[in-house]
């Protein structure tokens, strides 16, 4: 079998564990996956004693979600315990067969679907959160949906604890499947970046594993961030059909065009807008060293600005806007001109000297 690297590296802020070589691809669980033995008598004591508590958390027509079910034995036993629940468990790589009260998908949970479609008064997940490249954002996942769909739903988390690992040095805890390796510190920091509220933590098993009883409150501050990334996601889809529309009749205008800047934003912007090497082939860079060099994905070679001197232009575009003033400084240095300079405002292009905008020149520059 092909050798896969172990390189557990610590955080010093939280004591968590993780390996930073892992890649999930190289374990992909498909035909035989590491499933939980859950018939050791002591772990059978406190997986039915954590089973109680989740049951007296819920009604009784509950809708409880397992996400990692495994073999399917511990949601089945909560069907038994709630038997008016709805039981339902998803793990791609888990037990298929349900009965007459459990329902399991072999397929992945996804928070933002499934949340919404199944309104789930509890979601369990043990023993998975190990497994994940980015736990704490799974975590917030659940909580951000749950807020965001009204939903009244808890949740329970339990992982192996490696508070003893570091203090007795065992090894063995660290292989490569579980890439995430939690400390006391580190699992309630989770919590806590998570927004959830926490009902109830503890140990189990001698301390070996570390388990939190959870509420999904969501958190308005969540909610408008995410406001703002959908208005700004509309706007720049508004803004490339508009930029382009202006683009495109300066093309026609058959005025003389240059962009002043050919990396980074300036980059960004070419590409972002679509202007072809073709139909904008001059690009002008104030920095010697990006002379003969190329901008990428739209491949213009870059100019240096003294070029505009000899081979004026109507019409220059200045992608980052905030260094506008200082570009049109530079012209007026070196006696460069142009009947007009456009920056990018409010998803259109705008006259940097006529029109209002943020950037505005200050007085007497």
């Amino acid at each position: 079998m092909k050798r896969l690297n172990v390189d557990f590296v610590r955080c010093v802020a939280c004591g968590h564990i993780y390996n930073a070589s892992f890649n999930y691809a190289d374990v992909p669980y498909s035909d035989k996956p590491n499933l939980m033995f859950n018939q050791g008598a002591a772990w059978a004591d406190f997986i039915r004693e954590q089973q109680q508590e989740m049951v007296g958390s819920v009604s009784d027509t509950a809708t409880i979600v397992e996400i990692g079910h495994g073999d399917g034995s511990f949601i089945a036993a909560l069907s038994r315990l709630k038997p008016a629940a709805t039981c339902i468990g998803f793990d791609p790589h888990g037990a298929t067969r349900g009965n007459e009260r459990v329902t399991l998908h072999p397929e992945l949970f996804e928070a933002e679907h499934h949340m919404q479609v199944l309104r789930p008064n509890l979601i369990i997940t043990r023993h998975v959160l190990e497994h994940l490249t980015h736990p704490l954002a799974f975590l917030q996942q659940l909580n951000f949906f749950a807020g965001l769909y009204g939903l009244d739903c808890a949740a329970y988390f339990e992982v192996p604890c490696v508070d003893r690992v570091i203090e007795t040095g065992r090894t063995v805890d660290l292989y490569y499947e579980h890439s995430s390796q939690f400390t006391t510190s580190s699992f309630s920091t989770m919590l806590e970046k998570a927004g959830v509220h926490v009902i109830r933590q503890g140990y189990g098993y001698d301390g070996e594993v570390i388990f939190a009883l959870v509420k999904l409150t969501g958190s308005e501050a969540q909610y408008h961030v995410a406001h703002q990334a959908e208005q700004f996601s509309h706007s720049a889809n508004e803004a490339h059909r508009h930029v382009r529309g202006q683009l495109d009749e300066l093309n026609k205008s058959g005025k003389k065009i240059a962009v002043w800047g050919g990396t980074g934003k300036s980059a960004a912007f070419m590409n972002f807008y679509e202007l072809d090497a073709r139909i904008f082939p001059l690009v002008v860079d104030s920095d010697p060293a990006k002379v003969g060099t190329f901008v990428p994905g739209q491949g213009q070679e870059i100019q240096f600005r003294d070029v505009l001197k000899t081979n004026p232009v109507d019409v220059i575009i200045i992608p980052p806007q905030w260094r506008a003033r200082d570009i049109l400084l530079e012209m007026r240095k070196h006696g460069i001109t142009a009947k007009q300079i456009l920056i990018e405002h409010e998803g259109r292009l705008i006259d940097f000297v006529r029109d209002p905008h943020p950037y505005r020149m200050m007085e007497g520059s």
